[in-house]
């Protein structure tokens, strides 16, 4: 027989604590009650006593609400609704080191179907001095190393995604563009479809949103064709 008693000296694992029901509790409030951003929230101790709990476990509800941007302390008035960074925790974690394969591709994938999507807010934001700015980058594109080629992608993408007018798309492209880089630097070759960025220019100036979401789609083609055969392979090898 064991010297230890395990059932004596581990606590059993519950897979709710009390902090993740006040946690739990306190979204339905916020939600029940309609608080907005700058809205103040009650004390702690109001919250706990309001609960039933302790104010630790209180505290540290609200830490995981702080951690997630929800909420934030101001001197003077205390705890208010924060306006929530949606993209923050994604943007901690997010880098190709530390991701699985698996993740890299689906988060790949998601920005080649994004970027096939910028059709209508293009469209409706750009501007001539977008389109200038688009052609002098085609333009001064090199052609030569793979480094150079991907640079050159980032610079033109970059660009559809700003013209977008969309603060969260800049923000989510810029911060796909290490996953982007990794991906593409993994691959044997680095091809661009039949549609060049001088192509898109070109169809921005004179076509319409539906033109320019079939000029990204064949310009994306290598990436999808890459796709379609890594499936018809895994397909053959199950």
């Amino acid at each position: 027989m064991s010297k230890y008693d395990l059932s004596q000296d581990l606590k059993r694992i519950t897979s709710t604590t009390m902090a993740d029901i006040v946690e739990l509790r306190l979204r339905e409030y916020l939600k029940k009650k309609s608080f907005k951003p700058g809205d103040p929230l009650p004390k702690e101790l109001e919250l706990a006593e309001a609960l039933g709990v302790s104010r630790n476990v209180v505290r540290e509800a609200l830490s995981r609400l702080r951690m997630l941007g929800m909420i934030e302390s101001k001197k003077k008035r205390g705890m208010i609704l924060a306006r929530p960074d949606i993209l923050g925790a994604f943007e901690r974690v997010l880098d190709p080191l530390i991701i699985d394969k698996d993740t890299l591709q689906d988060i790949f994938e998601l920005r080649l179907v994004l970027e096939i999507g910028l059709a209508d807010l293009l469209y409706i934001r750009k501007t001539d001095k977008d389109i200038e700015e688009l052609e002098h980058i085609a333009k001064n594109e090199v052609r030569t190393e793979s480094s150079f080629r991907i640079k050159n992608e980032i610079a033109f993408h970059g660009k559809l995604y700003e013209i977008s007018g969309n603060d969260t798309l800049k923000r989510f492209q810029n911060m796909l563009l290490p996953i982007f880089g990794y991906v593409v630097a993994s691959e044997k070759e680095f091809r661009s479809g039949k549609v060049t960025h001088s192509d898109l220019v070109e169809i921005l100036k004179k076509g319409n949103k539906e033109d320019f979401r079939q000029g990204m789609l064949e310009h994306l083609k290598p990436h999808f064709d890459k796709l379609e055969k890594t499936e018809t392979t895994d397909t053959l090898t199950d």
